[in-house]
């Protein structure tokens, strides 16, 4: 059975367009991710300074990297919801409140990370 998307190089370079296109999107259309890819250019660089291990390094990074994932997941179950209905549905109205706590968790993780570096950066 031959897949839409192809086998080998041609289906990484179709997923690579993909990837592109979803990010375009993102860009265009969502101001949250656009707001939180701006903090995690902010916090990135900060990450260099106030991180004292490599792995304390990978881990605010991580946690901007999941902020973002967790957005474009929320953002995608939105446009989703959006085009099946935008009367009122109550479990598609479930589902995009479940995609913001989502997102709050993952803004909460961020806070956690950032703020134990920055006590242990500077407070200890």
């Amino acid at each position: 059975m031959n897949k839409p998307n192809g086998t080998g190089l041609t289906r990484i370079f179709k997923a690579a367009v993909c990837t592109y296109k979803g990010f375009g999107a993102a860009l265009r259309h969502e101001a949250a991710f656009r707001q939180e890819l701006l903090l995690a250019a902010l916090l990135c660089p900060v990450a260099f300074y106030i991180a004292e291990t490599r792995s304390q390094l990978l881990l605010l990074i991580l946690s901007l990297l999941l902020l973002l994932l967790t957005e474009l997941v929320n953002s995608a179950l939105e446009a989703l919801a959006d085009a099946i209905s935008l009367e009122h549905n109550e479990l598609l109205g479930r589902a995009k409140d479940m995609g913001s706590a989502a997102v709050f968790i993952a803004i909460v993780c961020v806070t956690l990370v950032y703020g134990d570096a920055i006590y242990h950066s500077f407070l200890m």
